[in-house]
């Protein structure tokens, strides 16, 4: 099945599927970023580790155990048995997994000089507190202050955007890039849920020029490979976090549409 939605799929951010969605869409816009380059570069991928906080359901089965506790009392007295009623409740924790991530790194085969750092954001990058955004925005920090332009994809919706100084416009998705020649100015792509989402650009060393990658086609392609509609509901469930009203609205006419509701 094909991606069923112009640009981005927003059932592809849930937290259980995303880490897949994110290793996945990583390797492929390497592989399309690498065809690219003159043999001066090279695409590296960079691993690292995230914790996530993911809501793990294991597989359910109910055991009534045969096991009770038995009071004595006073000596000489019969012993008998105490009944302990079950928990009205049972829900599963909010548990924070070590998840396997990466980043693309473009660099001088040469010497390995960083030339760009292309970043997918996770769910752990925008996270408030001191070991998500704030752990993230060190991060960039660093990179800002190094001669390396630094590309930052944001495909989910909920959490911390990258820090700006000023707000942006609501938009579900953004692509930033901060051009190590241009600080502290940043171009941004604003994207929306109902529109192809077109080329950006990737840059190199001066005097080489831009390279484009096509986060449009990464997305269709590692839709398809992955088969994700297989393992996505596309029925009444609303996708996580909540849609505008407006944005709801067309994604319910938009998959009637197309025979998935």
């Amino acid at each position: 099945m094909e991606l069923p939605f112009p640009g981005m799929d927003p059932y592809l951010e849930r937290p259980s599927l995303w880490p897949d969605v994110h290793n996945s869409l990583i390797y492929a816009m390497r592989e399309q970023i690498q065809r690219q380059f003159s043999p001066r570069y090279k695409a590296v991928i960079t691993p690292y580790i995230s914790l996530e906080s993911l809501e793990i359901v294991p597989n359910r089965r109910v055991i009534v155990p045969d096991v009770g506790i038995i009071d004595r009392g006073e000596p000489g007295d019969e012993p008998r048995a105490l009944a302990i009623a079950p928990a009205p409740l049972t829900m599963t924790a909010i548990m924070e997994i070590p998840i396997r991530l990466a980043r693309v790194e473009i660099r001088v085969i040469d010497d390995e000089t960083l030339v760009t750092a292309i970043e997918l954001l996770s769910p752990a990058n925008k996270r408030p507190g001191p070991e998500g955004a704030d752990a993230y925005e060190r991060k960039r920090q660093e990179l800002f202050r190094s001669e390396a332009h630094l590309l930052e994809i944001d495909l989910l919706r909920g959490g911390q955007r990258p820090r700006l100084s000023q707000p942006l416009p609501a938009n579900p998705y953004f692509v930033l890039l901060s051009r190590a020649y241009n600080r502290p100015y940043v171009e941004i792509w604003p994207l929306a849920l109902r529109e192809p989402i077109a080329p950006v650009p990737v840059p190199l060393s001066p005097p080489d020029p831009d390279i484009p990658l096509d986060l449009g086609v990464a997305l269709r392609q590692i839709y398809a490979s992955a088969r994700y509609d297989l393992q996505i509901d596309y029925g009444f469930a609303p996708p996580a976090p909540d849609l505008s009203p407006e944005d709801a609205a067309w994604l319910d006419a938009h998959l009637r549409a197309r025979g998935l509701r």
